[in-house]
């Protein structure tokens, strides 16, 4: 018996309109019922650690994340102890609408520029690791001068990072509310230059 290869391709392409429509329904469907575009995008992530109370967290993050209607939801907490003194943070359930806004508004741009710089993010490392003095800062940092210690100093301590200690005069500490802050970015930094899973050019 001789194939009708005229009369199949009309089947075929009768099927293929009729997938299409059903396709169609179906994102019609799922448009109608994500009214807000993200409460039923959030999926649910089980055993995500080996710590069940992490994974039960990491659950009813997700849970809330729909519920709230946001792009997602932080909590990160961290103890951070040196130079004999010490700071513990917990924050829980950060908006991530919120974060992406420090962009938005231009935020997030002046704090990298502030600390965009070799010598200021040397002269706040080494204030993290124990409390110094300017002469100190030279020497530690590979300063040439305490001019050039101060110049760099300047928008550091215009932006709150770091203070002269009230109880030693000539003595500069990181505030003790902005090192969660530090860490925590360096903690970003950290997951950004993972190369488990890609490699970056950072240099570019």
């Amino acid at each position: 018996m001789e194939r009708n290869y005229g009369t199949e391709i009309d089947n075929l392409k009768i099927e293929i309109a009729e997938i299409k429509n059903l396709l169609q329904a179906c994102v019609q469907n799922e448009d109608k019922a994500d009214t807000t575009g993200t409460l039923n995008k959030v999926h649910q992530m089980k055993n995500m650690h080996p710590d069940e109370k992490l994974s039960k967290k990491m659950e009813e993050l997700c849970t809330l994340t729909g519920e709230r209607n946001v792009t997602g939801l932080v909590t990160y907490l961290g103890v951070f102890a040196s130079g004999n003194r010490q700071s513990n943070w917990i924050r829980n359930e950060v908006s991530t609408d919120d974060l992406l806004q420090l962009v938005e508004n231009n935020i997030a741009t002046k704090v990298l520029n502030c600390l965009g710089n070799r010598d200021r993010l040397n002269i706040l490392l080494a204030i993290l690791k124990k409390p110094m003095s300017v002469a100190e800062l030279v020497e530690q940092c590979g300063l040439n001068t305490t001019g050039q210690a101060y110049h760099h100093m300047k928008p550091l301590l215009a932006a709150d990072l770091i203070i002269e200690d009230e109880n030693n005069k000539g003595i500069y500490v990181v505030q003790p509310h902005k090192v969660q802050g530090i860490i925590m970015l360096l903690a970003g930094i950290c997951d950004m230059v993972d190369e488990r899973f890609t490699k970056g050019n950072w240099e570019e």
